[in-house]
Formats: C-alpha cells, sequence, structure tokens
C-alpha cells in the first residue's frame, strides 16, 4: 500500500510539473491587427506591432489589417474578424454606452492608453481658407466612414453650427485619398485626427504644398459639449516645418474583445512595454507609452489580463 501510495504522489507531482510546463509556453494562434490607411500612424504603429509579436511571442502569427480605423477596428474585434484593434477614446465611448452608430453597449476592453491624437485640418499652402468657417461651400474631405475622424469633424462641425450635409460638400475619403484629393483639386480641405507626426501629412508638409488651420477656439467648446476626452493640443513647428498651431486631442486606445483570454492579454500588455524600444522605431508615438497614464482607459474597462499586468508592473 505504501508503495502504491508513494507511486501515486510521485505520478501527481509529475503531472503537476507537466502542468506548469505547459502553462509557461506562450500564447499562440492568429493576431489580425486592425490599423487604418496606410498614411496614418496606426498603420505604421501596427506594423511595429506586428515585428515585435513575430519576434517576441512566435507562437503567434500577427497579420496587419488596413481598415477605416477606429469604429471600423471596434467592429471587427467585436465580430472576430480581428484580435486587436487601434482606436480613439470618443469612438470608444460610443461603443461602451452603445450610441449611434452602434446599437447596443459593446463588449470590449482596454489593453493601454497609447497616446494622443491630434485633429488636423489642412489647406493648400495658397488656400484663402484660414478658419473653420471658411469651409461653407468648399468640397471638403470629412475622414473615412467609420473612422475615428468622421466621429470628431461630425462633433466639430456641430459646435461650430454647421451642417456637412448641407453647409460643405461632403467626401468620405482615408488619409491617402484624402491627401490626393487636396492635391489633384478635387478637395479644398481635408481633416485627419491621428499622431505626430502622419506620414502622409509630412509629405505634403515636405513639399511645402499645404498648410494647417488653427483650432485653438475650438478645443474648450468641445470639451465643454462633449466632455473632457478632449483637450487643447499644440503642433509645433519642429513636427512638420509649418507655422504652429493648437488644436483638440483626444486619446488612443488599443481595444480588444472582453472574451480573450487573459494570458493573452497579460503578454500583449507586457509586451507594449518591454519592447516599446522596438515599437518606437516604427513611429515616435510609441515612446509616449508610461505606466503612470497607459492604464487610464476611461470609459472602457481595462482588460482582466492588463489589469494583471499593471498590478505586477507597479509592484516591481
Amino acid at each position: 500500500m505504501r508503495r502504491f501510495l508513494a507511486k501515486l504522489a510521485a505520478g501527481v507531482a509529475a503531472f503537476a510539473l507537466l502542468l506548469a510546463a505547459c502553462s509557461d509556453e506562450g500564447p499562440e494562434g492568429p493576431l489580425r491587427i486592425a490599423t487604418g490607411g496606410s498614411g496614418g500612424v496606426y498603420y505604421e504603429y501596427g506594423n511595429g506591432l506586428a515585428d515585435v509579436v513575430d519576434a517576441h511571442l512566435p507562437d503567434l502569427q500577427p497579420e496587419v489589417l488596413t481598415t477605416a480605423a477606429s469604429l471600423e477596428n471596434i467592429r471587427m474585434v467585436v465580430a472576430g474578424e480581428a484580435e486587436i484593434g487601434f482606436s480613439l477614446a470618443d469612438s470608444v465611448e460610443l461603443a461602451v454606452i452603445g450610441a449611434e452608430p452602434f446599437d447596443q453597449p459593446q463588449p470590449i476592453r482596454a489593453l493601454a492608453r497609447l497616446y494622443d491624437n491630434y485633429v488636423h485640418l489642412a489647406v493648400t499652402a495658397d488656400s484663402d481658407i484660414r478658419t473653420l468657417a471658411d469651409l461653407r461651400g468648399h468640397p471638403v474631405s470629412t475622414g473615412a466612414a467609420d473612422s475615428g475622424t468622421e466621429v470628431i469633424v461630425n462633433r466639430l462641425l456641430q459646435v461650430a453650427e454647421m451642417d456637412p450635409a448641407v453647409d460643405l460638400q461632403r467626401h468620405r475619403l482615408n488619409i491617402d485619398e484624402s491627401a490626393a484629393a487636396l492635391m489633384n483639386g478635387e478637395i479644398t480641405a481635408f481633416f485627419f485626427s491621428a499622431g505626430l507626426p502622419t506620414e502622409a501629412i509630412r509629405r505634403l508638409a515636405d513639399e511645402d504644398e499645404i498648410r494647417l488651420i488653427d483650432l485653438a477656439e475650438m478645443a474648450p467648446v468641445m470639451r465643454s459639449e462633449y466632455g473632457e476626452l478632449y483637450s487643447e493640443r499644440s503642433i509645433p513647428h519642429s513636427v512638420y516645418g509649418l507655422l504652429p498651431i493648437t488644436t483638440i486631442g483626444v486619446p488612443n486606445y488599443l481595444v480588444v474583445s472582453a472574451e480573450m483570454d487573459d494570458s493573452l492579454a497579460y503578454a500583449l500588455t507586457e509586451l507594449l512595454f518591454s519592447a516599446r524600444d522596438e515599437l518606437a522605431e516604427a513611429h515616435p508615438e510609441a515612446r509616449r507609452l508610461n505606466l503612470r497614464a497607459a492604464f487610464s482607459t476611461y470609459p472602457v474597462e481595462l482588460h482582466p489580463g492588463a489589469v494583471e499586468y499593471y498590478r505586477d508592473a507597479r509592484r516591481s
């Protein structure tokens, strides 16, 4: 009997060791990353994320998806068409409360607050447009359909007492299409919300092709009307070599399904920090990630796996 119990104990111990070894294996499977247009920061950041996942989490198979950005990214994450997506905080708020264009609250969580977006309103360098009100009657791109840019611009025009369907000749173009349309004369201005610098805008600025319109007077109005997700931000001369302006800022989050496995959420959150320098090679906005702000993802809850990472990081 004693021999049997000893063998049984040894078997249980061996099985426990096997389970522990299995638990040490990294997450595996597809990791589809919903980004945005190829001329924007989401796309560059997403490609950088795919590279570091490939290097440090080899059992995952990353794939970068070009999308309309924020709203579409949320829909794709919820539908299981992407595992992870970039989104603006105001778009996330619509998803969390189930406001239009969503018909009910969406089951999403956040891994981190990454960096802030800046609203760019670009016109040609020789344009007579100097203010938001000067856009009346002009062909203007208000961002791609289902983009975070479109959400912000709709709100911005509303507080400026402008209706994009009436007061503008509205085009709904992504950043690459907007830049091309501005240069060939199809539109006279375009909006784009993104981090600094945005490659498509930098290329135009390098050729002295554009100006950015100052939106300083609109930032406090947006904050008053829609809440503290909006803030006043500056784009200095050093970013694009253009005249400095004041504009509207809004945070960016990395969002996932509420159903994502805790261990995968933990591993991805940890990777954002451990590979921050590598991510910054893809886009400098990655350097803005920091532990003091990353877990501030109002109004969406952090994923439990991300919560566990932040607790561990603060203890270390």
